[in-house]
């Protein structure tokens, strides 16, 4: 029954989280800090891994398609659809759970162990408000156009690496990319993309406010956060393909 325990207290932080601000100025400097922190600063990471992975899954797929039967132009469509469906939007949040969930985690959770989230309540300020609200909505705003993208870069990669290879020739890459493209396949990517920042952002945030101890316990809150950040993002993966592509 732990697992009710820590629902309801997750529960109960998310909704005192998004109560009226005492002051929008304040929450709307925050969320533009925190666009900065949580979207620009995770702009490397993604970047590189999308060109390489992009560029490894096209040469892969072509490693595949040896058959004379299957034409030149699928080793765009394997790529196409593997980045578009589950690489960038899945993959990609797991790589941001890693570095966005645990800063997160670790900021709030030092925060917590050095009382000062106890000074803002003392001062009349909502903490978790204060402190999640702008985390949370900077993420729902920033990582989706992370996710998109990743997709470009990620068939720029494979684009680049497949034709220098000799693995495709640019026109069949470039026709696979666009053969039979259904448009539904971006937005099942981006509703994926929309769930798993706020899974991210808002499990990290519980993990580091309700931190109890010293340093050791801030580093123990950012590894519980990771983990049960990619866990969700990998169960609520398979919940929304289920509903949104069966």
């Amino acid at each position: 029954m732990n697992w009710l325990y820590h629902f309801g207290r997750y529960y109960l932080l998310i909704k005192r989280t998004f109560k009226r601000p005492e002051k929008f100025s304040i929450y709307w400097k925050q969320y533009v800090l925190q666009m900065d922190s949580l979207g620009i600063g995770s702009l490397g990471i993604v970047s590189i891994i999308s060109i390489f992975m992009g560029a490894v899954i096209c040469i892969q797929s072509a490693f595949g398609f040896e058959s004379p039967w299957i034409p030149l132009y699928a080793v765009g469509v394997s790529t196409r659809d593997i980045i578009t469906l589950e690489f960038s939007p899945t993959v990609v949040c797991l790589i941001l759970a890693g570095k966005v969930g645990s800063n997160i985690a670790s900021e709030i959770g030092t925060m917590r162990v050095t009382e000062q989230i106890d000074a803002l309540e003392i001062m009349g300020i909502n903490s978790s408000g204060y402190l999640i609200a702008p985390k949370i909505l900077a993420a729902v705003t920033m990582f989706p156009l992370l996710i998109v993208l990743s997709m470009f870069l990620g068939l720029f990669g494979g684009y680049v690496v497949g034709v220098a290879a000799g693995a495709v020739t640019p026109y069949e890459y470039i026709y696979g990319i666009t053969y039979d493209f259904r448009p539904y396949n971006i937005v099942y990517a981006l509703v994926k993309t929309y769930i798993f920042s706020f899974i991210i952002t808002s499990v990290s945030a519980y993990h580091g406010y309700f931190t109890n101890g010293g340093a050791l316990e801030v580093g123990r809150s950012s590894t519980k956060a990771v983990v049960y950040s990619s866990i969700l993002i990998l169960l609520f993966n398979v919940i929304i393909t289920q509903i949104l592509l069966s």
